[in-house]
């Protein structure tokens, strides 16, 4: 299968091609994103969608009204281990990088800007997409915290997700993000499947079940890494 070439803008306005594999040849023809903004040379695989397993969990191919249209980002090393970050704002709490998409502004673009502001990363390259939202509502505490915080309403959010390689090294990965946003991390690690759903905040994790039962097969884990 014919490899394929993504180009991910940097913070400085250059566009250096970044190269991603196909999707192993044994698999279904991927369904291609129905438009990719001029910065892109060619579409990102995407996965088959797949029933929910939780009730918390809604899926859909729009995103319901009430909910903030968001990214989350699954970045992988080449030990295949996920990248994850300690919130500055709650204890305990690990995630995967995340953040709101701009009017207009198309997923996947949103999810290389997030990527780099929040974590410095630049050298990565886009494997897969699950191919349709994932949402989870607010519990009641931090629906009230964050809508303050952003003159909204929101009930949750609703999530595209996107599995990417890191291609760099560790040095470059810096949690005062590009500059252009306020740090949200306080500490990272490179963590198994298992210990990114473990650290995750309740409300995040059928989410997170979820996405990284559709990324496995893009991932090839050790047996002590199964999910």
């Amino acid at each position: 299968m014919a490899a394929l070439l993504l180009r991910l803008p940097s913070s400085n306005g250059s566009a250096p091609l970044r190269h991603f594999p196909a999707v192993g040849r044994n698999a279904s023809r991927p369904t291609l994103l129905p438009s990719k903004p001029a910065a892109f040379a060619s579409p990102v695989p995407r996965l088959r969608p797949r029933a929910a397993s939780a009730s918390s969990l809604s899926s859909m191919e729009t995103p319901p009204d009430g909910y903030r249209k968001n990214v989350g980002i699954c970045l992988v090393n080449p030990s295949n281990k996920i990248f994850a970050a300690s919130r500055l704002d709650v204890p305990d709490a690990w995630q995967m990088p995340q953040g709101g998409i701009d009017n207009d502004e198309d997923p996947v673009t949103a999810a290389v800007r997030e990527l780099r502001e929040e974590t410095g990363v630049v050298s990565a390259e886009v494997l897969a997409e699950v191919p349709y939202w994932l949402t989870y509502d607010f519990p009641p505490e931090v629906k009230e915290k964050v809508n303050n915080l952003w003159g909204t309403n929101w009930k949750g959010q609703a999530q595209k997700w996107f599995l990417l390689r890191f291609t760099g090294k560790d040095e470059e990965i810096n949690l005062a993000g590009d500059g252009t946003e306020a740090a949200e991390f306080g500490e990272w690690s490179w963590l198994p499947p298992q210990e990114i759903i473990d650290r995750a905040v309740r409300f995040k994790k059928p989410v997170y079940e979820e996405v990284l039962r559709f990324f496995a097969p893009h991932i090839q884990f050790d047996a002590n890494m199964a999910l």
